[in-house]
């Protein structure tokens, strides 16, 4: 999102909104308050509290929505002409995938200029595997990284799997998954725009989509903050719980050395971890 809004604001464009299930749209609010751009950002109502409060302290004009980010994508669709929004939408604008590559440049960089066996990454929008993998493209032209490209491992959750849906009956894209729901609110994405570029990159790679249910999602979550005391996003806690899984089924060894991608900290959900917590 800061290369997106940096862009934006050298283009002279003065207002942007989006939708967001969540962390885009604090990310945003906070970039657009120190480019001095105004900032529309359209999110479920059930949003975790900590991302509501991003928005309104970095003076951003929020609006929840009884719906999913697929509702909130629309209503920016249709009122961005008659309010001069410039769209800042996954895949609507070309610069948040160029920020995103820099995960796949400081992935091999830290691994000294060589791929890892596999990554795992919480897919909802899936911007950062696109970005990742267009990173890969580059630096191999460039000749800083050669070999094998690691499987690329798209996390969802069992309540909003589209990507996974496809990805088993074999489809080029997805469809709209039915009544969405998962505590993971950043994997809540019911039809990513870019669904045809996350399947091309996960077969191209000899990877894999995987799904896991909340309550595999939060056993991995507890058990990362019991064990390693990283207290995880939702969906960073999938990509852990789909290593599990992998481990398990053979897909992957245990001595396969592979990335997983914590999106967030737990920190942004404590009002959602409570209540699985039963605190209240």
């Amino acid at each position: 999102m800061a290369m997106a809004i940096s862009m934006a604001k050298h283009l002279g464009i003065r207002k942007v909104a989006a939708p967001s299930a969540g962390n885009a749209g604090g990310a945003m609010a906070a970039y657009a308050a120190a480019a001095g751009m105004e900032a529309h950002i359209f999110m479920p109502k059930d949003v975790p509290l900590s991302n509501q409060v991003e928005c309104h302290i970095h003076g951003a004009y929020l609006t929840l929505v009884d719906g999913l980010i697929s509702d909130c994508g629309r209503i920016v669709a249709e009122r961005k002409d008659a309010e001069g929004w410039f769209d800042m939408s996954t895949l609507k604008e070309p610069y948040r995938i160029e920020g995103k590559k820099t995960m796949g440049y400081e992935l091999v960089e830290q691994l000294g200029w060589r791929y890892p066996a596999a990554v795992f990454y919480p897919t909802g929008g899936g911007v950062g595997m696109i970005g990742m993998w267009k990173a890969f493209e580059e630096m191999e032209e460039l000749g800083w990284v050669s070999g094998p490209r690691p499987k690329m491992i798209a996390v969802q959750a069992a309540g909003c799997a589209p990507i996974t849906v496809a990805y088993e009956a074999g489809e080029k894209a997805s469809v709209m998954y039915p009544n969405a729901q998962t505590f993971a609110s950043g994997l809540r994405v019911p039809k990513p725009y870019g669904d045809y570029l996350i399947l091309d990159i996960v077969r191209a790679s000899g990877g894999t989509v995987v799904s896991r249910t909340d309550d595999q999602i939060f056993d991995a979550l507890s058990d990362w903050g019991k064990h390693e005391g990283l207290l995880l996003s939702p969906e960073g806690a999938s990509s852990m719980a789909a290593y599990d899984y992998l481990i398990a089924t053979g897909f992957l060894k245990p001595e396969d050395e592979v990335v997983l991608f914590n999106t967030g900290s737990g920190n942004k959900y404590t009002d959602v971890i409570s209540q699985r917590l039963g605190l209240g």
